[in-house]
């Protein structure tokens, strides 16, 4: 989870659809990238926190590929 991530977009009470409508991405990516399931590319990036007013290398701060299926 990416807790930083919501709190920005409730700071600007904003809604996952609103943020993804601006940032011109799904709805559901959106939800997966703030949940942290999905590490998004540097221009998403770029877009969400345009649209957040954050910077956009927070995205890659995490370790490793949130996308890529976990080892046992």
């Amino acid at each position: 989870m990416r807790a930083w991530l919501s709190n920005a977009r409730k700071e600007l009470e904003l809604t996952q659809q609103e943020v993804a409508d601006k940032a011109k991405i799904k709805r559901q990516y959106y939800g997966m990238i703030e949940n942290g399931d999905r590490t998004p590319s540097v221009s998403t990036a770029k877009k969400v926190s345009q649209v957040l007013e954050i910077d956009w290398t927070l995205f890659f701060e995490d370790k490793g590929n949130k996308s890529l299926p976990k080892s046992s």
